[in-house]
């Protein structure tokens, strides 16, 4: 028995191991290569070392090349219009689901559903057609309207959190005499701070690492975000692998370090919305 439970152990623990390392290798790839002269890169393995773990020069022309300033500027004005009126409007759509009785009620709940089973790319032809329509191609706010909808995670743990907000507090507010606006304004939305920023963040992360969006909608080079960045250091048949890597690292420290200090936040605010 004994032996057994050794045996499962220890295969666990494999198992664990190779994930560890299917996991690391993308990353250590890029790490190493970072560090490379162009010389060294053609001339050695992928997975081989640097000859000097202060080679940065990498860093400076990839800082350069990819205008990352501007690529910065750029992408953090679509997060923060996005997310202005993605939480709004989420927030205010799950309010009236949850809080008024209406025809096609669970209807309209179905349809974001329905929506997540559609392929994306069968609908890009009518969306870029759309876009183009209201003159929103090379602009930024072209990709913020695409973004703004509200996905079906946001709208399940924008529910979750206010089905279990207390009707009480809405009955005694009208008899206040507050509007349902002012009810929703003053009371509902503070209240749903835990799942506001967890939403932040997941949708933060997913329009940051989006690539095709932004290199369907904003071919122009002024319009360039950090992941259409990364494709000015390739040409018909080359690219410039070992400032590619430096780039994808420069383009990582911001959501590394978002993870790394928020994490607690997007685990609590999605397991505090499942079990409520």
């Amino acid at each position: 028995m004994k032996a057994a439970a050794k045996l499962q152990m220890g295969i666990k623990y494999a198992i664990l191991l190779f994930s560890c390392l299917v996991i690391l290798f993308p990353p250590y790839i890029i790490v190493v290569n970072a560090f490379k002269t162009k010389e060294k890169f053609h001339a050695s393995s992928a997975i081989s070392l640097p000859d000097s773990w202060f080679y940065f020069e990498n860093f400076v022309k990839a800082f350069k090349q990819a205008s990352i300033p501007l690529a910065f500027s750029n992408t953090i004005t679509i997060i923060v219009v996005t997310l202005f009126f993605n939480i709004l409007l989420g927030s205010a759509f799950c309010y009236a689901i949850s809080r008024f009785q209406f025809r096609f009620q669970s209807f309209l709940v179905g349809l974001f559903m329905f929506a997540t089973i559609i392929p994306q790319i069968t609908t890009q032809v009518v969306n870029y057609k759309t876009i183009m329509s209201l003159g929103l191609t090379n602009n930024l706010m072209g990709p913020v309207l695409l973004y703004i909808g509200a996905d079906i995670i946001q709208i399940y743990i924008y529910l979750q959190f206010i089905k279990n907000i207390p009707y009480e507090l809405d009955e005694s507010a009208m008899i206040e005499g507050a509007s349902l606006i002012r009810i929703f304004r003053s009371i509902i939305f503070p209240l749903l701070t835990p799942a506001t920023f967890t939403i932040v963040i997941l949708k933060t992360i997913n329009i940051y690492n989006d690539f095709f969006v932004p290199y369907l909608y904003l071919p122009r080079a002024q319009h360039v975000v950090v992941s259409t960045s990364l494709m000015r250091f390739f040409g018909n048949n080359s690219g410039d692998w070992q400032l590619v890597s430096a780039a994808i690292l420069i383009i990582m420290i911001p959501t590394a370090i978002m993870y790394i200090f928020l994490q607690r936040y997007i685990f609590a605010g999605v397991t505090s919305g499942a079990v409520k």
